[in-house]
């Protein structure tokens, strides 16, 4: 039987080209997905977490004290080859051509083995005065660097120094390297620029050293509790998660399409295989009449199941090793996920071969199972379709109808306790139930439309509408398809937007101000309308700030703020108190250090001035009591400006406003520094414009699958039909017109399949945002009409190609062989 196996894959080997394509472009997402996590976690762990990388032990204080003084001891412990006290300093740096900016410095290590640093160009430092720079300063080597070190609590300055640049490191696709500018200088320099002292210890042994047995030499020579110790590998995976979260959501986000893309290539299998044995049913059938039992022919069947399975699997794992790399190549480092090269981890390829051949086997099993279930005699002529209330239709039912209310359950506790990951079993297994339940549902649906349809399509769409409801099973086989891939793709759609409404929604509530100007001492008064005429801000205020005598007789920094004038300027004041006159906002550490209450009064005290205030307790967005300029100016009528914050405008061109605002504040108030949400808000959109282009692939992705479904299926319909579509011809009906009833049939219902498709995705969506993002006041829901409308458009457009061969195989089959086909 198997040699007979064998020559029926040869014969029949063009009807698997698509079990074959849904098999690997299944596979081929699954293992490129693994692939590029993998690839990011090599790459970051390079980048966030370089420093690590080559140490054998890490100790960190975890109290927060100074472990210099642990140095010598655990230098001395055998074993240990050197060891490195992480200290830095921050500075603020001018560059030649550019204004004063906050540089922080790292001190090199003295030991070259703990070196970590990649030279881009010159080299790192190794005496005072000298100074290494990362390439994203601009800085060239030779530079002079004008150095300021502000003391950080008085603002005033302490010293002062020049630096020539020696090199400029490589920071590579440490997602961190664009916060601040970074440089490196011997540790005596650093001490001199005012370094804090060391909290960590980088050990590293003498080769071959085995890192938990020097952790657990050096831990008693350490001689206190405070601290933690470990590996290299350890720290270096900490540093990554301590930079970004993004990749390992982004990693399970991916995991979840492909996880999809299987489902949705079962289905595909599944049709395909059924076609196959519903073409070859006569086949069988004598195989059986000449005496092969049913057990080997369902094992003939399996077995073509297994070897087109293994066979995909394997191309499937070479393309998507392809589709890693030229992913890899095109975002590179520069990028939320950071990609390097490519790491093809072993697991990737057993998942990819795994998962492609079971999935082959599982889908198979339904078909094996019809092609022995009919006596020999009965299989060479047709027979009808098995009625929805047969025992396996009411199975079918009661489980669909269980997966969906025990899912819908599922998703309820996911919102109502943010985890996504019930969400996910929740929508998934709910989803399969809608699926069981397309049998029953879908059908009305299309009898509904395809009145409508009557009427418009003439003849070919009357009969194309009573064909799609006629065999509910075939209708809801076809539907099914284009229903993941549309519910898949909207859901997406809908929750990147979603998400990014929610989230930046929550960032305008936690940062109001675009850009927020901030000084060790004060800012001059003019420095506010000469940033209000650059290009790009379309507003802005200041803030008043003083020290007065708080209620328990100590000093109080506050600051003042005119809250009309304030308020056009934020993006949003629903998480931000701004006080009236006679009012003091107090944060939340303040009222408790005072013992104060809402509603309380308070009296703050300046000189011989005094001001008796109603207390309110919220977030003032400062960290530090927020008062009326008002009343501000009634305890300290001189009162000068301490913080802008400014508005920019919409869409593009806020980087470029950013940069020129902080080039005017560099010249007219050293030392002082800009924050604000435009950076965040920038990294949230580059993080959901990754998302959306993903999407995008997924789209064609779960088109390509669906298209390839929605033709299996079209394609057993006409086997299926073949007498009836002759006796049509003979009938009358032209060729053109056969096709036309066919076309008319994909059009109905893949347009009903991508509206229902459209309608879940979008309940998914929003179910998945308030997932994830629950934890803010409200989930906003935002739905893209022009994504989705194309997405109903170009699902209906690929049920109509999807018919195109199928329609053109059944006019070209003559009325008199079409009739005599039984």
């Amino acid at each position: 039987m198997l040699s007979t196996t064998l020559a029926n894959l040869r014969a029949h080997l063009p009807r698997l080209v698509a079990a074959t394509l849904a098999v690997v472009i299944a596979v081929a997402f699954v293992v490129a997905t693994l692939v590029l996590d993998e690839t990011a976690r090599v790459t970051l762990l390079r980048a966030a977490g370089a420093e690590y990388v080559g140490t054998d032990v890490v100790v960190t204080a975890t109290d927060g004290s100074s472990l210099a003084g642990a140095v010598g001891a655990v230098a001395a412990v055998p074993g240990v080859r050197a060891v490195d006290p992480t200290t830095s300093a921050d500075v603020q740096a001018r560059f030649p051509g550019r204004s004063e900016a906050h540089l922080q410095v790292q001190a090199v290590a003295a030991d070259p083995v703990l070196r970590w640093q990649q030279v881009a160009a010159g080299t790192l430092p190794d005496s005072p005065g000298e100074l290494a720079v990362a390439t994203t300063t601009g800085a060239a080597v030779g530079d002079v660097v004008a150095v300021t070190v502000y003391d950080p609590v008085t603002g005033e300055v302490t010293s002062t120094a020049d630096a020539t640049v020696t090199g400029l490191v490589d920071l590579g696709g440490d997602p961190g390297a664009g916060l601040f500018a970074r440089g490196f200088a011997v540790a005596g320099q650093v001490a001199a620029w005012g370094g804090l002292e060391p909290t960590e210890l980088r050990v590293v042994g003498e080769p071959r050293t085995d890192p938990e047995a020097l952790a657990a030499a050096v831990a008693p020579a350490l001689g206190f509790a405070a601290v933690e110790l470990r590996t290299g590998e350890q720290a270096a995976e900490d540093a990554v998660a301590d930079v970004t979260g993004d990749r390992l959501a982004l990693a399970a986000v991916l995991l979840v399409f492909a996880t999809v893309a299987v489902l949705v290539a079962g289905l595909v299998i599944a049709n395909t295989l059924a076609v196959l044995v519903a073409q070859r049913t006569r086949d069988l059938a004598l195989l059986r009449c000449v005496g092969a039992t049913s057990r080997q022919v369902r094992r003939s069947v399996l077995t073509e199941a297994a070897v087109t399975g293994l066979a995909a699997s394997v191309v499937g794992v070479g393309a998507g090793v392809a589709l890693a790399a030229l992913v890899s190549g095109l975002v590179g480092t520069d990028s939320p996920l950071p990609l390097e090269g490519v790491a093809v981890p072993l697991y990737a390829v057993g998942a990819g071969v795994a998962v492609g051949t079971l999935t082959t086997l599982l889908a198979a099993l339904g078909p094996a199972r019809a092609a022995t279930r009919v006596a020999p005699l009965a299989a060479l002529r047709p027979v009808d379709a098995a009625p929805l209330r047969s025992r396996g239709g009411l199975l079918r039912f009661a489980t669909g109808l269980l997966l969906v209310l025990g899912g819908a359950g599922l998703m309820a506790l996911g919102v109502l306790t943010v985890d996504v990951y019930a969400s996910l079993a929740g929508g998934t297994a709910s989803f399969l139930g809608v699926v069981l339940l397309a049998q029953r549902a879908v059908p009305p649906v299309v009898a509904a439309a395809g009145r409508a349809l009557g009427r418009i399509g003439g003849v070919p769409g009357r009969m194309a509408a009573g064909n799609a409801s006629r065999n509910p099973r075939r209708t809801a086989a076809t539907a099914t398809a284009l229903l993941i891939g549309v519910t898949l793709t909207t859901a997406m759609v809908v929750g990147a937007a979603s998400t990014r409404a929610t989230a930046q929604a929550g960032l305008d509530a936690a940062y109001p101000a675009d850009v927020e100007i901030g000084a060790y001492g004060e800012l001059p008064a003019s420095l506010l309308p000469q940033l209000e005429d650059v290009d790009g801000v379309a507003g802005g205020t200041a803030l008043l700030g003083v020290d007065v005598t708080g209620p328990d007789g100590q000093p109080l920094w506050v600051q003042g703020v005119d809250a009309a004038a304030a308020t056009p300027v934020l993006r949003s004041t629903a998480g931000l108190f701004l006080p009236a006159i006679g009012e003091a906002v107090l944060p939340q550490w303040a009222a408790d250090t005072y013992g104060l209450r809402a509603g309380d009064t308070m009296t703050l005290r300046a000189g011989e001035r005094s001001r008796a205030l109603t207390v309110a307790v919220g977030d003032t967005g400062l960290g530090t009591p927020l008062l009326s300029t008002a009343d501000v100016r009634a305890l300290v009528p001189g009162a000068t400006t301490a913080t802008l914050w400014l508005r920019l405008d919409d869409g593009g061109g806020q980087r470029d406003a950013i940069e020129e605002v902080t080039e005017l504040t560099g010249a007219a108030a050293p030392g002082a520094f800009v924050t604000g949400l435009a950076s965040e808000r920038a990294a949230i959109d580059s993080v959901l414009d990754a998302l959306l282009l993903v999407v995008t692939g997924l789209l064609g992705v779960a088109v390509l699958i669906a298209l390839i479904g929605v033709g299996n299926t079209l394609a057993l319909s006409v086997v299926e039909r073949r007498q009836e579509n002759g006796l049509l011809r003979a009938m009358g009906l032209t060729r053109g017109q056969l096709r036309g009833l066919l076309a008319w049939e994909a059009v109905l219902v893949a347009g009903v399949a991508a509206v229902l498709g459209v309608l879940l995705g979008g309940a998914y969506g929003l179910i998945g945002t308030a997932s994830v993002l629950g934890g803010q006041d409200a989930v906003l829901l935002d739905v893209p009409w022009l994504q989705v409308g194309g997405i109903v458009v170009v699902a209906t457009g690929a049920g109509l190609l999807a018919s195109v061969l199928p329609a053109r195989r059944a006019a070209r089959t003559a009325p008199v062989a079409a009739i005599a086909a039984v």
